[in-house]
């Protein structure tokens, strides 16, 4: 399971997040909601031990996240790689192995058969050695997707993997959220759609600073919520 406790983080002056606490349990697909600034990518960057934490405890399996991160997997938002620079898919996804194997040894054949299964899970094996860059929007994420099965990761962790795909790409995510669910892995999930999509997570964290409110989704996505955490603007459209 993922534990946090009191978590605050003062980001260069700016306080991204305050007091936020929670619990998932192992085996759940969690959705984080927001809206812009609410502190959303800061709460997973803290729990990757990518920003300084003011305050606060991540634990998982209760045990300090900082000493266990091999048991991660993240996948960032599509507009923060750099999709000019010359990879393969095939080394993408290879990537995945870097840390455990050496950044100069060679791959293991168990390193190799994790890349080709992953790759294959999201049909994409077969573009194994295209560059990354000339691969579409959904087809790229698939990629990142692949990335972070063959790690065999334990907390996997996605920003906003939904946006700017195709319906062949989705349903894909879709599919690969559900098997890894049903496997033990834990999930969270960064989504900015408010609308049906929302129907997949075991429960969802909505945040704006502060951990506004964690339930399913007909605890969280309430009026008096989401006047809380987006103003009476959002509330008049969701509703």
């Amino acid at each position: 399971m993922l534990e946090i406790q009191n978590l605050s983080i003062d980001y260069r002056g700016t306080l991204a997040l305050h007091n936020v606490s929670f619990f998932v349990p192992a085996g759940q697909l969690v959705g984080i909601i927001g809206p812009n600034g609410a502190g959303k990518s800061t709460l997973v960057e803290a729990i990757l031990n990518l920003v300084p934490v003011t305050q606060g405890v991540i634990r998982f399996k209760g045990i300090s996240l900082k000493r266990q991160l091999l048991k991660t997997a993240y996948v960032p938002q599509r507009s923060y790689i750099d999709w000019d620079y010359p990879v393969t898919v095939w080394n993408v996804v290879m990537m995945a192995q870097t840390v455990q194997t050496g950044l100069f040894n060679k791959f293991s054949r168990q390193a190799k058969h994790l890349a080709r299964t992953a790759l294959e899970r999201v049909g994409m094996y077969e573009l194994r050695h295209r560059p990354i860059g000339e691969l579409s929007g959904g087809q790229q994420q698939r990629v990142f997707l692949a990335r972070a099965l063959a790690k065999e990761a334990e907390l996997l962790i996605f920003d906003e993997p939904f946006t700017a795909v195709d319906r062949k790409t989705e349903d894909i995510i879709f599919d690969v959220f559900q098997e890894l669910r049903a496997a033990g892995k834990t999930l969270l999930v960064i989504n900015h759609d408010l609308g049906d999509s929302l129907a997949i997570y075991d429960q969802l964290l909505l945040l704006n600073k502060r951990l506004i409110a964690q339930g399913t989704r007909h605890e969280v996505v309430t009026s008096d919520n989401l006047e809380r955490a987006y103003g009476r603007g959002l509330t008049r459209v969701f509703a």
